[in-house]
């Protein structure tokens, strides 16, 4: 026998009167082997023809001896992450399983967390900050393998798989990480770029182990049809990568599963963390930080209330973008009616590097004459609250640096300024044991579910502080704008549409919007 390929081949063709003599045969023919996976799903990752494979679920699953399986008996040449370098070398770490598997430390440097053998090297390494990605810059392997992927920024996994790669012919070269739900807003982005198989809401879900196809056009990815080229413009043309996900659980892994042991402990866990590694639920909710401004648990049952139809009856309240010009951020805008938000528009900053541009996305979703939110601060919406201006549009600039005067509903807090108000009122509004309930309902966003749930607050003697922006995007790789943009919709178009009707009461017009569609209780319930 060659090669596993081989093994497995003649098995499958053995009938099964003759399966226990095949089996033993098979056995001693795998003797040499340094590895073999696990038959069941692990054996499918193994053999999945995807050039970029999710595998995971429940913890226990057999996800990290994939990876050290796969460059150990199936590539040239592989890097292993896992997000901090030291827990490489902890106990039942990366090194010291591979030292189990292989039986010594012979071709181990425990030192340099390189194997070496077998005409194969294995690099196990980390990469803690965000600006550590750069250390792999140009560094070619052809397998790249993440452990525990939902505690890596999307902006690093990007960078780091752009080197995968080899130039020895015949060798495979793809990547593949393992990994359990993500239990923080730092990992919800694996929701997202799996959400064929991961989210319960995606329109065409895929199912275990098959292959969609996908490429990237600017800095949005597109699922397309099937294998070969596309046009993403400028004559440019991109191979489409296939990509699957692979559910993993802890009966998948003998060596584990077999005295219960490993089961009870994930049983002992609290409920939200057992959904995730007992279950292997990636819908679970996210850990509430003591300082979370926006509770998972009020951020979903938001997302439960919503449907795809709005409520009948109600004029649009109001609008709000958070503008990009240019660089990798998304200029986004919400939109709703009463309590109920539209699905966001999201466009990448370099379609609205002019206020024109983001003029014209707004005026694209603008209804019933409703009032304009735009952010200003940093600059970035100036030149749209011009050109909206210019257009007749009823737009109000957002700056949320400016001091703010307001008191939180039970009058116990101060805001330290407009930012740390608009936010306070969102929570306020998403609360559900105010009286009559939350009637916000948010469409079922994984990225605005990670926005809102990354926000932290602090209580200082000036008031309410809202966690920087600045700090938001380092702490999850990407700026929050989804959640920048909900938050404005609400609160400062509340106030826009009183603004409104002021001047027109002094103006002695007709109202341009009926307030009471404004109002959230008279909105979606």
């Amino acid at each position: 026998m060659s090669s596993l390929e081989d093994v497995l081949a003649l098995l499958t063709a053995t009938p099964e009167k003759e399966r226990e003599t095949a089996i033993a045969a098979a056995l001693k023919a795998t003797a040499d082997f340094a590895w073999i996976p696990n038959p069941g799903p692990q054996t499918a990752a193994y053999f999945s023809e995807a050039d970029e494979l999710l595998y995971g679920g429940q913890a226990g699953g057999g996800k990290s001896d994939l990876l050290l399986g796969l460059g150990l008996t199936a590539h040239e040449r592989a890097l292993i992450l896992r997000r901090v370098k030291t827990d490489v070398e902890k106990v039942g770490g990366l090194g010291p399983r591979l030292v189990t598997i292989l039986g010594s430390s012979e071709g181990y440097n425990a030192q340099q967390h390189i194997f070496k053998g077998f005409g194969r090297e294995i690099e196990l390494n980390g990469c803690e900050q965000e600006k550590d990605k750069e250390r792999f810059k140009g560094r070619p392997h052809d397998l790249k393998g993440f452990d525990e992927l939902a505690d890596f920024l999307e902006s690093q996994y990007l960078f780091i798989i752009g080197w995968n790669r080899t130039t020895t012919p015949g060798q495979r070269v793809r990547v593949v990480s393992s990994t359990n739900p993500p239990t923080t807003p730092e990992g919800q982005w694996i929701v997202r770029r799996w959400a064929a198989w991961l989210d319960p809401n995606h329109p065409n879900p895929a199912k275990d182990g098959e292959l969609r196809w996908f490429i990237t056009k600017g800095d949005e990815d597109i699922e397309v049809e099937g294998p070969g080229e596309y046009d993403v413009g400028r004559r440019l043309k991109v191979r489409a990568k296939s990509r699957t996900f692979i559910r993993s659980t802890l009966q998948d892994n003998p060596d584990l599963a077999k005295d219960g042991s490993y089961q009870a402990n994930l049983d002992a866990m609290p409920e939200e963390l057992r959904r995730a590694y007992s279950d292997g639920d990636f819908s679970v909710g996210l850990q509430d930080d003591d300082f979370q401004v926006f509770p998972i648990g009020w951020i979903e049952a938001a997302m439960q209330r919503w449907t795809s139809q709005r409520p009948p009856g109600v004029a649009m309240t109001a609008t709000a973008t958070d503008v990009a010009q240019g660089g990798k951020d998304f200029t986004v805008t919400a939109s709703r009616y009463g309590g109920w938000y539209a699905p966001l528009d999201v466009v990448p900053g370099t379609d609205t590097k002019e206020g024109y541009q983001v003029t014209a996305r707004v005026t694209r979703i603008r209804r019933d004459r409703c009032p304009a939110i735009i952010d200003v601060g940093g600059g970035y919406g100036a030149d749209a609250v011009v050109s909206m201006t210019e257009n007749g549009i009823a737009v109000f600039p957002y700056n949320g640096v400016l001091p703010s005067t307001a008191k939180s509903v039970d009058k116990q807090f101060a805001f330290k300024n407009k930012r740390a108000e608009s936010h306070w009122r969102f929570r306020e509004a998403l609360n559900p044991e105010q009286e009559g309930g939350s009637v916000i309902a948010l469409p079922p966003d994984p990225l605005l579910k990670a926005d809102l749930a990354a926000v932290h607050f602090k209580n200082t003697r000036l008031g309410i502080q809202i966690e920087e922006k600045a700090a938001i995007k380092d702490r999850i790789g990407r700026s929050p704008d989804r959640g920048d943009a909900v938050i404005m919709c609400l609160g400062d178009g509340e106030l826009a549409v009183a603004k409104i009707m002021r001047r027109a009461r002094n103006n002695g017009q007709g109202p341009q919007v009926n307030l009471g569609h404004s109002k959230l209780k008279q909105g979606y319930r």
